[in-house]
């Protein structure tokens, strides 16, 4: 019986905010890592994974030419004086089917990058590009914006933010994923409401307060 692989996991479909309810905090990345345009759409796809030391690009433009179709290109920099692309290197990956940069650092020529609709999140935009002279291996973990990504992982993107999902864990964290949804999709707002009062009463009761009275 075959098995599907976590790239073969669709998870277009699932909001960040419903992955990190199921993750937790650990598997989403640092607030500071944003679309760099709006209204982003989501992107899913498969980590390959870039470490380049600050001040230099030379491992992202490598990688454009290395990751395949669908892949999410995650960078681990932390740069905040030098940009890891441009225009031409996003419209390069857009052309050979790369879903997305997710980089922790900055990149340039952003007007470019919105009007050809290529999504890139990371942490802002500076003009001045960085150097090519420091080689690094290509799809080894690494740490982006506080979570480690190793290849093959899923990473999540839209205007919400970035989670990761760990290869070995996409299949049961899909399918939590997609059952919370259809809890909350067979809910109403009255339900809702019920029990979120009921829970909210309770934790006021469990610290001393009366919830009928005045706080």
């Amino acid at each position: 019986m075959a098995h599907n692989t976590p790239q073969d996991l669709d998870f277009t479909d699932i909001p960040t905010t419903t992955l990190a309810d199921v993750l937790g905090r650990a598997q989403v990345m640092d607030v500071s890592i944003r679309p760099l345009w709006e209204p982003v759409p989501r992107v899913a796809g498969p980590a390959f994974t870039v470490r380049c030391p600050p001040g230099d690009n030379l491992m992202l433009h490598a990688a454009i030419y290395r990751a395949a179709p669908g892949s999410v290109i995650v960078v681990e920099s932390g740069d905040l004086d030098y940009a890891l692309a441009g225009g031409n290197v996003c419209a390069v990956a857009q052309r050979r089917g790369v879903a997305a940069f997710v980089a922790d650092g900055l990149i340039r020529d952003l007007a470019e990058v919105r009007d050809a609709g290529f999504p890139v999140f990371a942490r802002g935009v500076i003009p001045i590009p960085g150097t090519k002279k420091a080689a690094e291996p290509l799809n080894t973990d690494i740490r982006c914006a506080g979570v480690t990504v190793g290849p093959g992982d899923i990473v999540v993107a839209d205007e919400e933010g970035v989670v990761v999902v760990p290869a070995a864990r996409a299949p049961e964290t899909l399918t939590a994923a997609r059952a919370k949804l259809a809890k909350e999709a067979a809910e109403t707002l009255d339900d809702w409401e019920k029990t979120h009062r009921t829970r909210i009463d309770q934790a006021l009761r469990d610290q001393g307060f009366d919830p009928d009275g005045t706080l």
